[in-house]
């Protein structure tokens, strides 16, 4: 990897990446836990966990929950029960896991995610006996065609696993969001798949995410003396340029906007989630969100725990790279964040961020998955195409959103988002007081101009944050020398600036 990737040298944007230091208690953090490490009753082919070769057999203890607490204090906790398969840990010890998240004050949402293949009455009796509020995602990647790399290890398909889970959630009157791989089984398919999931009624969320495996070039090794026929498909799917499941960013995108044309078209929306669709689409209006790829609440925010001690950063990112520390040794959250401050790795992607600065997505992007960044620059030198591809989202999605009735206008290369962030000030009150009172109190303002001759607070492209002045302050002259800060729309000799007009900011001298 490039040294210039882990040596800081900007500081990164407060709205792409919050330390866990700068947020407040109430903001939550969210663990995933990796009940029993890699260990899964399937084998999918392009399963990341196994990749990592984690250690199997072990499972997450009571104490181990206990732990989270006491080192997060009174942060919320939003707690994720993943694998491999949650379910291989059996009845008896999910039982006494869920009792003790119910136990915990701090733990305000849980959710298992799960292949479906083993869930039945006996296990939605366990979770209505000892967490009636857990939150159930099902993994299933489209239609029976699009699920054609979710296989058990003796390499026949689990699609009719995964209808009989759905089914029965139904028959309960429970619920489940959906994570659907996108692979090439499914590309060109969007709508045939979106249709599918929605035809299920127990679905109310569907996540997409993207298979970008093309760095994957070895497949896994067998474990034993024999070779399951899962593992031997997976070594012909392997190839020297990449897997036969992975996708491009730019596929990606063209799929994510077709699947959002049809959840618009045929209504899925009113009682489906689409992300990454609603995400875009929040932002697009100004809101927040809770998915880390469009937050400020990234990698600093995620944390894995493993059945051997492992506390680390988000499972997404590759191991044991994003180990922190054993979760033994955390006392307190200070040690967290310590560990966070001195991993390489989280260096690195954290300093990705700097390149969105001068973005003009910036706004509704928030940077992206900093895992997946750092993969493509690993690989490749360069995270362009994946930059790329947030911007095609944007795009396409500003567009549904002005005219739903031509989806096809989503693909427009020519047409671009412009973002429409209209300048905004703390305090128009306090600022026209200013205007008017010269003995008011008046802070010292950052004068500053990049070498593009940009004016702001930062010195640098792009819009940026710049201070507010009035004729009073001591640097209003040389603000308007070098073209710094914001001025109102009327001169001074015209009296008070409208606190109805929007200040803009100061152009490029000529």
């Amino acid at each position: 990897m490039p040294s210039t990737l882990t040596t800081p040298t900007t500081t990164v944007g407060a709205d792409v990446w919050q330390p866990l230091e700068d947020t407040d208690h109430t903001a939550a953090v969210s663990v995933v836990l990796k009940l029993r490490g890699e260990t899964c009753d399937i084998d999918c082919l392009y399963c990341f966990e196994k990749r990592k070769l984690a250690p199997g057999g072990a499972q997450i203890t009571d104490k181990q929950i206990r732990r989270l607490g006491q080192i997060f204090g009174q942060r919320p906790l939003a707690i994720e029960l993943h694998g491999g398969e949650p379910l291989t840990v059996g009845k008896d010890a999910m039982a006494a896991l869920l009792n003790e998240l119910a136990a915990q004050p701090t733990v305000h949402r849980v959710h298992l995610q799960t292949n479906g293949v083993r869930l039945d009455r006996e296990w939605l009796d366990l979770f209505d006996a000892h967490y009636p509020g857990l939150h159930i995602g099902i993994s299933m990647d489209g239609d029976e065609q699009g699920n054609s790399w979710r296989i058990s290890y003796d390499g026949t398909a689990i699609y009719p696993h995964i209808v009989n889970a759905l089914n029965l959630l139904a028959e309960r009157g429970r619920t489940c969001g959906i994570v659907t791989v996108v692979t090439p089984a499914v590309l060109g398919r969007a709508a045939k798949a979106i249709d599918h999931i929605a035809s299920f009624d127990a679905v109310r969320a569907v996540h997409l995410l993207p298979a970008f495996d093309t760095t994957v070039t070895e497949p896994l090794t067998a474990s034993g003396r024999h070779t399951s026929p899962s593992r031997r498909l997976q070594a012909q799917a392997v190839r020297a340029d990449g897997a036969a499941w992975a996708i491009t960013p730019a596929q990606y995108a063209a799929f994510v906007l077709d699947a959002a044309a049809r959840w618009i078209s045929a209504g899925h929306f009113r009682r489906i989630k689409l992300d990454p669709a609603v995400a875009t689409i929040r932002r697009l209006k100004g809101l927040d969100t809770a998915h880390c790829h469009f937050a400020a609440h990234k990698c600093s925010h995620v944390f894995t725990a493993y059945p051997d001690g492992r506390f680390g950063s988000c499972d997404e990112l590759p191991w044991p790279q994003a180990n922190l520390l054993p979760l033994a040794a955390a006392r307190s959250e200070t040690d967290v964040t310590e560990a966070q401050h001195a991993n390489p790795l989280l260096t690195a992607g954290r300093e990705l961020m700097t390149k969105c600065l001068s973005c003009p997505y910036r706004a509704v992007c928030g940077g992206g998955c900093t895992a997946t960044r750092w993969r493509m620059v690993k690989a490749t030198g360069s995270d362009d195409a994946y930059c790329d591809h947030r911007g095609r989202l944007i795009d396409g999605m500003a567009h549904l959103l002005a005219a739903p009735d031509h989806p096809a206008g989503a693909h427009c290369l020519r047409a671009r988002w412009l973002p429409l962030a209209p300048n905004t000030m703390d305090d128009v009150d306090a600022f026209l007081a200013r205007w008017d009172d010269p003995a008011a109190p008046r802070s010292p303002a950052r004068l500053r101009a990049s070498d593009q001759g940009n004016s702001n607070a930062v010195d640098l492209p792009g819009e940026q944050a710049a201070d507010d002045l009035d004729p009073h302050h001591p640097q209003w002259l040389r603000a308007l020398r070098t073209g710094c800060g914001r001025w109102p729309t009327r001169s001074p000799a015209a009296g008070r600036p409208s606190p109805t007009t929007p200040a803009r900011d100061t152009p490029t001298p000529a």
